[in-house]
């Protein structure tokens, strides 16, 4: 079983901002998105120390869904509050996803399956535009994200187990390396340095924040 989280991530100090000039607006669109991961250029993700952190010997594979939704104000990203009571991430925000199972064709089946048995939401609804680079998390997990387009109208049902809220933020917002915050924690097993990208009440951090470090370079590469 994996240690519950021992600090409040909200109460520590800001050690810096990231800082990076916003992905251009013309590059958040549903058309340049598809372009981009159809023919990506040559880029390279961000370590973390987040993989050093697990206690277990190989890494669980999983996969989440990375929902951008077509407003017309423009891209939000669709994400949960997790429930208290989990035994990994309670109460954090974080994307639809899981474990992978036996019986999965691959990452964007297992992102997909999860997604709809958390929020409800229709694999037929999510236009899969590709991957970003698996991200190894503190609690164990090798995870791949997968990003795909959500046209509305489409229907949400939460699974009340695992997901206490969905909520949407602009896309805009989290493309913007003056939003991204580092923030550490000294731990048991070592120091720990992670992201955080607070907006409005809610504060995504941790391995969402990771993520989302991943799409930001990717889309400005």
């Amino acid at each position: 079983m994996v240690a519950k989280l021992v600090f409040d991530p909200q109460q520590l100090p800001i050690d810096s901002i990231a800082g990076e000039p916003a992905v251009a607006p013309e590059r958040l669109a549903p058309d340049w998105l598809r372009a981009r991961f159809a023919l990506p250029p040559e880029w390279l993700p961000e370590t973390t120390d987040e993989a050093g952190m697990s206690t277990r010997a190989v890494p669980t594979p999983a996969a989440v869904l990375v929902p951008l939704v077509e407003r017309e104000r423009g891209l939000t990203l669709l994400l949960t509050l997790r429930t208290a009571h989990l035994t990994d991430h309670a109460g954090q925000i974080s994307f639809p996803g899981g474990r992978a199972e036996d019986y999965d064709a691959g990452p964007v089946d297992t992102a997909l399956r999860e997604a709809e048995e958390e929020i409800g939401l229709a694999r037929a609804h999510a236009d899969v535009l590709g991957t970003l680079p698996t991200y190894y998390t503190g609690t164990g997990y090798s995870v791949s994200p997968v990003v795909a387009l959500l046209k509305p109208p489409f229907e949400l049902t939460p699974d009340p187990r695992e997901v206490a809220e969905i909520f949407e933020v602009p896309l805009a917002f989290l493309m913007d390396g003056l939003n991204h915050q580092r923030v550490s924690a000294q731990l048991a097993n070592g120091k720990r340095t992670f992201y955080a990208m607070p907006y409005q009440r809610y504060y995504i951090w941790g391995a969402t924040a990771g993520m989302l470090r991943n799409l930001f370079h990717f889309l400005r590469a």
